[in-house]
């Protein structure tokens, strides 16, 4: 064992990239660079769902992530081990065993795990070890695939709420002497003098870092039922939700993808795409009106009751994308009485000849929330021309929500990274763009077929 090993705060940082569910892209999609994303359709590689599990010895955390495997059905999961990733021991080592520190981090193979890790993080297939807790020595590794759902098990960088000591102690006596052949004095002795100190040393004082803490482990079936949920929605999420934070798709149904199949189609008549846009649209501003701020009140009810709720953001406004975005108004005002509307037109020329020639917005935007009404999101040009006027006439960027029907991944990249406090809330995302730069699938010319100017 070495005399000096990195402080916890370090190692937490240093793996932050593996241990955190949320992804670090640092600027990149896939291996993708930013400028190649904006060419042609994208096809994002999908990215693994990362969870680290941790805790002291014994308390649990192989239960909770079986029974998190047995919930989700599905065989894209698999566990990762840190135990896989025990340093071999040397013949000095093996010579005084009992005297080894299992439990503090330098006997981990620390790096490696990493490697694999980020590895597997970037769509690799890696070699995982398999340690020999017999002969101490690290064997046949089993190969692990890049598409498969990840559960990070860890004991050192997360925190877990731990279990009474006796409770894991015990635990740790009957896992020691049937599966690794040795005697109650010796798990006795290696506990208090090894895993109890590094348990307080490295394990507990990371629990403030941990998202959720299960008290009871494996016994905390309600805990783990809501885990299993949470997972359940985040990979049910759009790959781009998980790049971008700013970025919320509405939560698809039979009836969306059903009104989404008739205002795609060609053949459909005018009235239809009309009345069902509408229905869309409605959907997407209460989505959008959802991430405003609140307060609570409390209203007294016609029973005498008190009703504790929230009022209604009040400093509010729409901006409507000439043309297309003025099919979005009704909606709005439908939603939010007397709302102020401003427009914003951009004259198009080729697919970077965007310039601004119209602009007509309330004196005091800059005191308001501004819904920003577009039904499509191409390239995300025009977007950009708009929202640095907004910017310009003083609007927070975090005060934006941006609205739109449909949305081109390469779009989403152009707006999401150069304005990563605005918000976007869409129906669909889109395959990509074609070598005209118009949305696939897509559904036309949005302005032409809801106002009836259509070349047919």
């Amino acid at each position: 064992m070495g005399s000096t090993s990195k402080s916890v705060v370090d190692m937490i940082e240093a793996s932050s990239k593996v241990h955190y569910s949320g992804f670090h892209m640092n600027g990149h999609i896939s291996g993708v660079e930013p400028s190649a994303a904006l060419q042609g359709t994208t096809d994002i590689q999908r990215q693994p769902f990362v969870i680290g599990v941790a805790g002291g010895a014994a308390s649990g955390k192989t239960s909770v992530c079986d029974m998190i495997i047995q919930q989700l059905h599905d065989q894209r999961v698999v566990l990762v081990n840190q135990d896989s990733f025990y340093h071999s021991l040397t013949e000095d080592e093996l010579a005084r065993v009992h005297e080894y520190n299992f439990d503090h981090p330098d006997a981990f193979d620390t790096d490696h795990l990493l490697s694999c890790m980020e590895k597997l993080r970037q769509g690799q297939a890696v070699d995982i070890p398999k340690y020999d807790f017999k002969t101490y020595k690290s064997s046949v590794s089993r190969r692990v695939p890049f598409s498969f759902l990840l559960l990070h098990y860890d004991t050192e960088f997360e925190g877990s709420k731990p279990y009474y000591a006796d409770v894991r102690l015990a635990r740790r006596i009957k896992r020691d002497t049937s599966q690794n052949d040795r005697d109650i004095g010796t798990v006795l002795d290696q506990y208090s003098k090894f895993v109890k100190p590094a348990f307080d040393d490295f394990i507990l004082p990371t629990k403030k870092y941990a998202d959720i803490i299960i008290p009871r482990g494996g016994d905390n079936h309600v805990a783990i039922d809501l885990i299993v949920q949470h997972i359940c929605t985040k990979l049910g999420q759009h790959d781009l939700c998980k790049i971008y934070p700013n970025l919320y798709v509405i939560q698809s149904t039979f009836q969306i993808r059903g009104m989404h199949t008739l205002i795609r189609d060609s053949q459909t008549t005018k009235h239809d795409f009309v009345f069902y846009s509408d229905r869309l649209i409605r959907l997407v501003v209460e989505h959008g009106l959802g991430h405003l701020p609140f307060t609570e009140m409390q209203v007294i009810t016609p029973t005498g009751s008190v009703y504790s709720g929230v009022d209604f953001c009040k400093r509010l406004c729409g901006v409507s994308v000439i043309r297309s975005g003025e099919s979005m108004e009704n909606a709005l005002r439908a939603c939010c009485k007397g709302i102020k509307i401003g427009k914003i037109l951009i004259h198009r020329e080729g697919d970077n000849g965007q310039q601004l020639v119209y602009e007509k917005l309330p004196n005091d935007i800059s005191e308001r929330h501004v819904l920003l009404l577009d039904p499509i999101l191409g390239t995300g040009n025009s977007a950009v021309q708009a929202i640095k006027l907004l910017i310009s006439k003083g609007v927070p960027e975090g005060n934006i929500i941006f609205l739109n029907l449909i949305s081109a991944p390469q779009g989403v990249h152009v707006v999401c990274k150069k304005f990563p406090r605005l918000k976007i809330v869409t129906s669909e995302i889109e395959h990509g763009l074609n070598e005209e730069f118009r949305v696939i699938p897509g559904m036309g010319e949005f302005g032409d077929r809801y106002f009836g100017t259509d070349d047919d």
